[in-house]
């Protein structure tokens, strides 16, 4: 799709969309408006994929939906609440903890084993380990979900082989 035929597609449904996008965010009038200009964002940088003579309307209603529902989910994990420290100082004190110090593998090690991985798996993972979900990692880095779970588990394999090979296969049964 032209940016041009984008552009005029777009305006006959401008207001559409921002009511959508009002609806969405109960009348939140500042969070449609970023929602409205995230979805017109996406919507531009992928109208190569739009398929032509399919329901511009209905694609581009899609693509705000989706933006909604992972702003959603981001915002649920941002604003859980954590208890403060200081209640949690007696349960720290009163258990014990057992420390096996010559089997835990130290954060510095996984990280230098982490960066040996090339990026295209590295990335995906560390998404994923930092609470991304499949379908958002693949929005991100704009690739087919299924290629997403797959350098994900391949990232995982990796991971598991640097660390038997450094540590051995019974440190690695045991931690």
């Amino acid at each position: 799709m032209t940016t041009l035929k984008f552009n005029h597609n777009l305006a006959q449904i401008q207001n559409l969309l921002f009511a959508f996008a009002m609806k969405l965010t109960y009348s939140n009038r500042e969070d449609a408006n970023d929602l409205y200009q995230e979805t017109v964002m996406r919507a531009f940088a992928s109208k190569d994929r739009f398929q032509e003579g399919t329901n511009f309307k209905a694609w581009v209603t899609t693509i705000m939906r989706n933006c909604f529902i992972n702003e959603y989910r981001k915002r649920r994990t941002r604003n859980q609440v954590e208890q403060p420290l200081e209640d949690n100082v007696e349960f720290a004190v009163r258990q014990a903890v057992r420390n096996d110090a010559g089997t835990v593998i130290m954060m510095k090690e996984l990280r230098i084993m982490l960066d040996k991985m090339d990026e295209a798996h590295r990335i995906p993972f560390e998404m994923f380990f930092n609470g991304f979900e499949y379908q958002e990692i693949a929005d991100e880095l704009e690739l087919p979900m299924g290629t997403v779970k797959s350098r994900i588990f391949f990232a995982r394999k990796k991971m598991k082989d640097m660390i038997q090979g450094s540590y051995g296969v019974e440190h690695f049964r045991r931690a």
